[in-house]
């Protein structure tokens, strides 16, 4: 049976343009896809063989002098599935063909530097597909909300994405950003079931309810955040999250979009492949 696929492309329904709300944004819903639970986890696996072989082109184009690379980006409230699309998204790919950074805290040495700093460190290489796990963005955001940088440090910080996230796609950088948006009873209903379940217990942290009571400044953070920093050349896609089937599928759809837009080649051939295979026949 054929899979159900997206009726509309996630990276036209689902990105951040001119006049957009947060608000507006249901995290229950499934946009651009009519499909049910079944057929989103169909097509999940259907899809995998297809980002291999784009990220595997994306890798070989890199060992022969391309600079392509593919960058994606995820933010996201506590429990909202960066993890699993972690797993079952990136997951499919080559691990020798993806960098993947989680950033936490800043350490004492990490203060001491630009927030840009550790961030730089990590962009990846020509071929690559590196992944952030949160990212530079909690600078605008967590700083935002707890009022650890004044207003003008704020624009600043803005300024300086946009800057460096030009200077990416320069490079030949495709920058893909993600917010994964679940509501707040659904975030409830996650941390419970973490304390549940005592195989989820170290995912538990007394300071998941901490920022839980910034809710409501934390979506005006990333409205803010959005509206600052959603570029032609880096736009946020805001997905749906309350339903993880939703998310992963919209999340490696937006991956082989953007992946597909690299019009990638396998390499061809600096050697006579006619008379290497018949020294291989003869060995």
């Amino acid at each position: 049976m054929a899979e159900v696929e997206f009726a509309k492309s996630p990276a036209s329904v689902l990105r951040v343009g001119p006049g957009f709300s947060l608000a507006e944004v249901d995290p229950e819903s499934t946009p651009g896809y009519d499909g049910a639970k079944s057929d989103g986890k169909s097509l999940l696996s259907a899809q995998d063989s297809r980002l291999t072989e784009l990220q595997e082109k994306l890798f070989a184009e890199g060992k022969f002098g391309s600079t392509k690379r593919l960058l994606l980006i995820l933010q996201a409230m506590d429990t909202a599935g960066k993890g699993g699309i972690v797993g079952h998204v990136v997951g499919a790919m080559d691990p020798q063909g993806v960098q993947l950074a989680a950033f936490k805290a800043p350490t004492d040495e990490e203060k001491a530097h630009d927030f840009l700093w550790r961030i730089e460190k990590h962009v990846p290489d020509a071929g690559m597909v590196g992944v952030f796990d949160r990212s530079h963005y909690e600078d605008v955001l967590i700083h935002r909300v707890h009022a650890w940088a004044d207003p003008a440090e704020l624009e600043r910080r803005y300024a300086a994405i946009n800057a460096f996230e030009a200077g990416l796609a320069e490079q030949g950088t495709t920058i893909v950003k993600v917010m994964l948006n679940i509501s707040k009873q659904e975030q409830k209903k996650r941390l419970i079931a973490r304390l549940d379940d005592p195989s989820k217990h170290w995912k538990y942290s007394r300071g998941d309810l901490t920022e839980r009571a910034y809710w409501d400044d934390y979506m005006d953070a990333y409205s803010v955040a959005f509206q600052k920093t959603s570029t032609d050349i880096a736009p946020w896609h805001v997905v749906p999250a309350n339903k993880k089937w939703y998310a992963r599928i919209a999340v490696q759809q937006l991956l082989l979009d953007a992946l597909e837009g690299m019009q990638l080649n396998w390499p061809k051939a600096d050697f006579d492949v006619a008379a290497e295979r018949k020294l291989v026949e003869e060995s």
